[in-house]
């Protein structure tokens, strides 16, 4: 069987993935401190400012100057998403699927390169960064088939029982409009070229912004489908404050509907501004999680503790689907403790773009002061830090933002059992039964991934009351982490999503379209 990269394979690649990633790494590095435009109506702009960015890795490393836009750009992106709408919407099924695949094959033939990128902005391990992008390409593939089997959402239904008539009847899905998709830093690639990819097949025009910590991806993405040939005004890509840039894109009278992944406080904000106008509109938000582990007296604990700490601490910590909340049986929670430790001591942190290193920085200067400030939290209301809880900034590491991967016991009322920290910290509570542990692990207004660890005659209970959207049960691969599109849905309950319908299920396109029902007489 030939390697494919997924998040559940990413751990044992081929030695020529290094060789390619390090090559391709230096042909980014030496092309760094470059201009990068935005991309409206099909020609490239100048933004009304622009601003340097530089690496979490090391702040002397600068990796470019990249355009800001302003209202008027964004009214002017979504009036170009508007005027292409009709023509998009008429182009055939075969057509779009056909752009969809070339998009998918240029992102796949730039695998390494968009993947350097994604490590040097956002401080992902190569095979982080390359499973981003790869998922990327899976995601335009994925959606662009998936649209062809649903048969473009085109179904005839029975004739009306006329004894002199015949009544043709029919069931249509049609597109909304000029679609709004704004990503967010920590996935900004995957998390933008998902919903891209869902909102153009459908039919819908696109404009997008990037997260403001991550304008890179999000160029390196609209190069694909510039490259691809999209008609002008098919797709447009912003980047620019959420506050001003964003704001301006969800209040927009043409914006028809708006797919948005981030914090539950936006995305809630985006959902009541899109439910609050003259008419409902589509908001599709993913919105983040507290993701819970639940590891009985019965687990496997070594499976159990590779799985918690590479979902715990992988990417340090910023993935919405990232563990954050650990409940284990009392009876073995000393021995998990033992095995944790150790493993968390054997992680490589440092520089991502080395092979040896697991653990890069944390993106944002932002997130390494919120990490300081929950670490100083750790040994209160009964807490205890079993390691970690520091920043490393000494030697190589002085000028980028490492923090040391952290696990911390607390009982169930500490105030992080409840905060979406964000950051390489895990909370461990010592529980007394599988009960006790799956009612502490509902006890959270978000629902998105969850994972457990014990026999086959725990595994009914766990599935049939955890209230999380992605499950995962005795995986090492990553107890709440790893879903990829064919294999896993992503999407979460309660506060974690507001459709209900996860990334790429069955379910996912039919969001970005409405049903008209047709009736012919003849």
């Amino acid at each position: 069987m030939s390697y494919k990269l997924t998040y559940a394979t990413m751990f044992d690649p081929p030695a020529d993935l290094h060789v390619r990633f390090d090559a391709a790494l230096a042909g980014i590095e030496a092309g760094l401190g470059a201009s990068h435009a935005l991309h409206i109506d099909g020609q490239e702009c100048a933004g009304a400012d622009s601003e340097q960015r530089r690496s979490p890795i090391d702040q002397h490393l600068v990796l470019g100057r990249f355009a800001l836009a302003d209202i008027a750009q964004a009214d002017q992106a979504m009036e170009a998403a508007h005027a292409a709408f009709p023509g998009w919407r008429a182009t055939a099924t075969a057509e779009r699927v056909r752009l969809l695949k070339r998009i998918a094959a240029l992102i796949e033939e730039r695998v390494y390169s968009i993947a350097a990128a994604l490590t040097l902005e956002v401080g992902k391990n190569r095979m982080e960064a390359l499973g981003e992008v790869q998922e990327t390409a899976d995601f335009f593939r994925h959606y662009a088939e998936d649209f062809e089997r649903q048969q473009g959402f085109d179904r005839p239904l029975p004739d009306d029982p006329l004894p002199d008539f015949r009544s043709r009847n029919r069931s249509v899905m049609r597109p909304y409009g000029a679609w709004v998709v704004i990503a967010p830093f920590n996935f900004p690639f995957a998390l933008a070229g998902g919903p891209v990819a869902a909102a153009l097949v459908t039919g819908n025009t696109v404009v997008f912004k990037s997260a403001s910590d991550t304008p890179w991806s999000g160029r390196l993405l609209a190069d694909c489908l510039r490259d691809a040939g999209l008609p002008a005004g098919v797709f447009n890509y912003l980047n620019g404050d959420g506050s001003q840039v964003g704001q301006a894109l969800v209040d927009h009278p043409r914006t028809a509907g708006v797919t948005f992944t981030g914090s539950f406080d936006v995305g809630m904000r985006i959902y009541r501004a899109m439910a609050g106008g003259a008419y409902p509109r589509p908001c599709i938000a993913e919105m983040g999680g507290k993701n819970a582990c639940v590891v009985t007296a019965n687990a496997d604990l070594e499976r159990a503790a590779t799985g918690i700490v590479r979902s715990a601490f992988g990417m340090g910590g910023q993935k919405c689907s990232a563990l954050s909340r650990l409940y284990v049986d009392a009876a073995v929670a000393d021995a998990l403790i033992e095995k944790l430790q150790k493993k968390i001591q054997a992680l490589r942190i440092g520089d991502p773009r080395l092979q040896d290193n697991w653990l890069g920085p944390v993106t944002t200067a932002n997130a390494a002061g919120n990490y300081e400030r929950c670490s100083s939290l750790l040994g209160q209301y009964g807490g205890r830090v079993l390691d970690g809880a520091r920043r490393l900034d000494e030697g190589d590491l002085a000028h980028g933002y490492f923090v040391a991967p952290t696990l911390a016991e607390a009982p169930a009322d500490h105030p992080l059992f409840r905060e979406e920290m964000f950051l390489p910290i895990v909370m461990l509570c010592r529980v007394s039964d599988i009960e006790e542990a799956m009612r502490l692990a509902n006890d959270s207004p978000l629902g998105l991934t969850a994972g457990f660890y014990g026999n086959d005659e725990e595994l009914d209970y766990f599935f049939e009351n955890i209230e999380a959207g992605v499950t995962y049960a005795n995986r090492p691969q990553g107890a709440t982490t790893g879903a990829w599109p064919g294999y896993q849905p992503f999407g979460g309950w309660k506060g974690s999503g507001s459709t209900g319908k996860a990334i790429a299920s069955f379910y996912y396109l039919a969001q970005y379209l409405r049903e008209q029902s047709r009736t012919v007489v003849e």
